[in-house]
């Protein structure tokens, strides 16, 4: 599908029923590899004054609790062990931050507005035990609790729950007509309603992996888990993307669709019922293009089906939705900043129109190092352009 039909095709929902909703195994191919290791930072810089460092063996954190006062924080986090790794911050299974895709002997950094509180932090594999981020009280953790404006925000935080529900809805249906095509041994099909599967989820991810025990069970990704392929934690979309596009068959993947149905559902509901607020919404947009930038763009995730650049061009969207809804927020106090978000998100379109065509997106695998290099590029000045958000809006 072409850039311009398929985001006809993303808003057609929306533009149907929105009023009436409104009212009511592989860490990189080796062609990537090089790129890869350019965008991590060898480990081997000091602690400094405003980072936190934290390193992350095989099967711990260390240091496995940490004290820091309330505020906007920094963090580097070292990947110590001999597998990729990822590193969250979790207030229950909200993820507050998290850093993916961290190669061994390399680092990242990330910086997350912190309230008071307890958090827990996961060290590496899912499977090993987490550790604990304990939030203090300070000045600037209480200025920023004085600073919110939530007037400013009910219409943007309106839309966004009408977009969180209406691509909810699509998820849940795509992921049933998927079911359908595996329970009836239908290959061909499963594998194209498969990557269709795929576009509403990966417009509601930027929210969606915030619950991680639903993105646990929707989207893990082999590279992250013990036993690779063969865990029992390996469910969701890219089991079944494993069986169709690797192993050629749907034998063995009715129960894993089912189950997707089910978490898809689970989602769709949760979401309806969030209480969304400011800050969050704040954080969603930046986050997501900075994950892209910082790992994904460069690894790919779909190692089977190769249909990584359709992924990316939804995610796209779902940042679009948020960063438009927060641009009118910007535009009375800071207009340079409102334009420059308009443009930073029309290059990294113009970034992924270049490498699409008449017929949809190519193979992840004909991407190569310096076009993996530009896209990511493209997604880390907007990231860093939606960072300054938190300061002109006011909102921590």
């Amino acid at each position: 599908m072409s850039a311009p039909d398929r985001k006809a095709a993303a808003g057609r929902p929306g533009r149907l029923i929105y009023g009436a909703v409104a009212g009511a195994a592989v860490l990189a191919i080796a062609a990537g590899a090089a790129f890869y290791l350019a965008t991590q930072q060898r480990d081997g810089s000091g602690q400094t004054a405003d980072l936190v460092r934290v390193s992350v063996s095989a099967r711990a954190c260390d240091p496995n609790e940490i004290t820091v006062p309330g505020g906007r924080r920094s963090f580097e986090i070292v990947n110590a062990s001999d597998r990729p790794i990822e590193w969250e911050i979790l207030d229950g299974v909200m993820v507050v931050a998290e850093r993916e895709n961290i190669a061994p002997g390399f680092r990242q950094t990330l910086s997350a507005q912190l309230a008071p509180g307890d958090y827990a932090i996961t060290c590496g594999l899912l499977s090993n035990p987490r550790g604990v981020l304990h939030v203090t009280e300070s000045e600037e953790s209480r200025a920023a609790a004085a600073t919110v404006g939530l007037r400013h925000f009910l219409g943007p935080l309106s839309e966004y729950k009408v977009y969180l529900v209406l691509q909810g809805t699509a998820a849940v249906d795509a992921a049933a007509d998927l079911a359908q095509a595996i329970a009836a041994g239908d290959l061909e099909t499963a594998r194209r309603l498969w990557s269709l599967a795929r576009e509403p989820y990966m417009r509601l991810e930027p929210m969606a992996v915030r619950l991680s025990d639903l993105a646990n069970a929707i989207d893990p990704v082999a590279d992250y888990l013990e036993g690779r392929e063969d865990d029992p934690a390996f469910i969701g979309f890219h089991r079944i993307e494993y069986g169709l596009f690797a192993e050629n068959t749907t034998d063995g993947l009715g129960p894993v669709a089912e189950r997707l149905v089910a978490d898809m559902t689970a989602l769709k509901d949760r979401l309806g019922a969030f209480a969304l607020d400011p800050t969050l919404l704040i954080a969603i947009p930046r986050d997501m293009a900075a994950q892209l930038a910082q790992g994904r763009i460069a690894t790919g995730e779909n190692h089977y089906a190769r249909t990584d650049l359709a992924d990316i061009a939804a995610n796209l969207d779902g940042i679009r939705k948020v960063a438009g809804l927060l641009r009118s927020v910007v535009a009375p106090v800071d207009p340079e900043l409102e334009a420059e978000i308009a443009d930073r998100l029309d290059a990294v379109d113009a970034r992924l129109a270049e490498l699409g065509g008449d017929d949809g997106f190519p193979s992840y695998e004909s991407v190569d190092d310096a076009a993996r290099s530009a896209l990511a590029e493209a997604f880390g000045r907007l990231a860093e352009t939606l960072d300054r958000l938190h300061s002109v809006i006011g909102v921590s």
